[in-house]
């Protein structure tokens, strides 16, 4: 069974790697920009589209808002990118926001952190994908028919290509992510020549459809609170900006400036793409609607629910490029790959983030091992599963799940850069170089400005959303937080409990005496076996112990045991009720009642066996002895083995197996073990 499950894993995710290969899984920046930030980069796709579907409950007339608001966001992404290259200087060994909250406002501020992060990145893969079967089925029709289903596989897809490292999907990602940045300032540009240069109109598809409002004559405090809503929703354009901060020992050295300047990068291109699609949305009259079936009406008349709506950047596309040309094709097959592979921003992030909260003891330390690959494979294995669930919960509709988005961000954005004003002041106390302090106060303007200006998002973002579906998120973050609450409990707990004590103490203490038992059921080798063997410890006393369920076997057993001369007590529990666990464990309890200092030292010969159907056929007596005899204080449990001849079959497999070279374990060669130095032969 496992050459079999072997065989695919190697063929799947690749050869196993040595761990002192891991520097060769750093990343250089041209890698690190797709694999960190692919989210914001690919979110332009779809955060233009959020902001006119929010302003076009107001109508047609709304969209005069929309540069504002573009304008609105492009400077939080500034304050955001300037704030956090604060951060990955100060703190870049991975923590990211959890360690700044952590360090700077303590455990619980670091846990409700954590707990918006891990939330935002399950959010991120299940938007991200389901965004992209929207664009893809726009032209394969099959994918927007079966969306669950084509969302989820695109999810396994995704997972199988972390699960081979981060170097190698980074490799995978980086030619889609740069084709579509590509794309879009070409078609940006194009655009751009064609209608101030060359003066000609271009319209989008939905350039003569009419929008009917679904709340006429909006104004004062109404038109506040839907500018506000769209403005929050144009901030799914600043998701992922973090997962830099957490990456930063991903990155090659010097690992913090290589971090920082791929966050600037990052920050240029996507508030150029993000500006550049909504000013040829509106110059192209690019309509959208949140019920386009009745709200969108063309000729007078609503569009019916046969209509798909198309996203903004792919209206914007065929306006300027041209629905049948290259270059069109080539945009909308870069935007759906991109927001598929927009999803690994969070596969590099959860993982690691869930390392390092395993090692704080706030996850299951499973977390914190790497795999075959060198990648966290438990926590890519992990996020999946709950953006799988969270797909199939949501029908894969990424307007529904964009609801709950950015909310989560958010919390970690305001509490890492408050975080980080207090580690400006607290270095500001005891630092006395002038240039330094001059540092400093620059850095913490920033940081403060950047904790305002998130802050305040953070309450419009909870105003506008929270019915629209961002209590699902909070909801979320309460159950993240419980959970590693509790589960720090337990290893804090556990810890204490097992803590050695600095002087004598019972676990220290010798026992008075060692009561051994053999359990017996016919006098056969492996019973001889576990009798020789608990003989050669020399306990203070030995006794073979069998049960009597069936008076004619036990009369059998009882005259082969003398007929032998097997010169040890053997002693017969009557089980009336033909129980073999209980009264073996009763007796055992009342040997430990009897004399509370004796050790109890009980030996179970065990079948060793080759085949997967043959345990079910033995040592299930043996499983359940054990099981209750571990919680009994004071008892010890020795498992005898008596290898079957079966059990040769599994020896010789194993041995093949070692012999065996999977598919792809051998593309670089054997890793050969450093041959010792020479010795010296004593010539000149």
């Amino acid at each position: 069974m496992s050459k079999l499950t072997d065989v695919p894993k190697r063929i799947l995710i690749g050869r196993a790697l040595r761990s002192d290969r891991l520097g060769e899984t750093l990343l250089p920046k041209r890698i690190a920009l797709p694999v960190f930030a692919s989210d914001p980069l690919s979110s332009v796709a779809y955060a233009p589209g959020e902001v006119l579907l929010v302003l076009s409950i107001a109508g047609v007339s709304a969209y005069q808002y929309s540069p504002w608001i573009a304008l609105a966001v492009v400077v939080l992404m500034f304050t955001v990118v300037a704030s956090y290259r604060q951060n990955v200087h100060a703190y870049p060994s991975g923590g990211g926001d959890y360690e700044v909250a952590n360090t700077n406002l303590g455990p619980k501020a670091g846990l409700t952190v954590a707990s918006a992060l891990l939330v935002d990145y399950v959010l991120t893969v299940a938007v991200s994908i389901s965004s992209g079967v929207e664009n893809l089925g726009s032209a394969v029709h099959f994918v927007i028919e079966h969306k669950v289903l084509s969302a989820i596989v695109m999810i396994l897809l995704l997972t199988l290509m972390n699960l081979r490292g981060v170097k190698e999907s980074g490799k995978l990602f980086a030619i889609p992510t740069y084709v579509f940045v590509a794309a879009v300032f070409i078609m940006i540009g194009w655009g751009a020549w064609k209608g101030i240069v060359l003066g000609e109109t271009m319209s989008a598809p939905t350039a003569d459809f009419e929008i009917e409002p679904e709340q006429k004559g909006l104004a004062g405090f109404a038109m506040v609170f839907l500018l506000l809503r769209a403005f929050s929703s144009g901030c799914a354009a600043l998701t992922g900006v973090e997962a830099i901060s957490n990456g930063v020992p991903a990155f090659r050295k010097p690992k913090s400036k290589n971090a920082a300047s791929t966050l600037a990068l990052m920050g240029g291109l996507a508030v150029t793409m993000f500006c550049g699609i909504i000013g040829l949305a509106m110059a192209t009259d690019v309509r959208m609607a949140e019920n386009p079936s009745e709200d969108l009406l063309h000729n007078g008349v609503p569009v019916g629910p046969e209509y798909v709506q198309d996203p903004v950047i792919s209206q914007v596309g065929e306006a300027v490029f041209g629905g049948d040309s290259i270059l069109f094709i080539l945009l909308a097959t870069a935007t759906a790959l991109v927001l598929f592979l927009a999803a690994n921003t969070a596969y590099n992030g959860f993982p690691l983030l869930g390392s390092i909260l395993a090692q704080d003891r706030y996850l299951p330390r499973q977390l914190h091992t790497r795999g075959d690959r060198l990648a966290f494979s438990n926590g890519i294995v992990l996020l999946a599963g709950a953006a799988i669930l969270l797909v199939w919960i949501y029908d894969a509709d990424s307007t529904k799940l964009i609801q709950l988005y950015i909310v989560g961000v958010f919390v970690s954005f305001t509490l890492s850069q408050i975080g980080m004003v207090r580690h400006w002041n607290r270095h500001l106390k005891t630092e006395r170089d002038a240039a330094a302090r001059r540092r400093m106060h620059r850095s913490r303007a920033i940081n403060t400005f950047g904790a305002f200006f998130t802050g305040m998002v953070l309450v419009i973002v909870l105003a506008t959303k929270f019915t629209h579906g961002a209590w699902v998120a909070l909801l979320g973050m309460v159950i993240f937080y419980g959970t590693m609450t509790a589960i720090r409990k337990h290893y804090d707990r556990v810890s204490a409990e097992i803590a050695a004590a600095e002087g004598p103490s019972d676990d220290s203490v010798r026992p008075s005496r060692v009561h051994s038992i053999v359990l017996v059921s016919k006098v056969h080798k492996p019973t001889l076996r576990a009798l020789a063997f608990a003989k050669l410890t020399r306990s203070d006393t030995l006794e073979a112990v069998s049960i009597s369920v069936d008076t004619a076997e036990t009369k059998a057993l009882r005259e082969e045991w003398d007929r032998r001369g097997i010169n040890v007590p053997l002693k017969i529990l009557d089980s009336p009720y033909r129980e073999i666990t209980r009264p073996v464990v009763e007796y055992v309890k009342g040997l430990r009642s009897e004399n509370p200092r004796d050790a109890v030292s009980v030996y179970i010969p065990e079948y060793v066996v080759g085949r997967w159907w043959e345990h079910l056929l033995h040592n299930q007596s043996a499983l359940r002895l054990k099981g209750r005899l571990l919680f009994t204080p004071g008892v010890m449990v020795t498992s005898v083995p008596y290898q079957l001849e079966s059990s040769e079959l599994a020896k010789r497999r194993a041995k093949k197996r070692q012999d065996w070279n999977a598919p792809g374990s051998v593309r670089r060669g054997p890793v050969d073990a450093p041959r010792p130095p020479k010795a010296p032969t004593g010539k000149g």
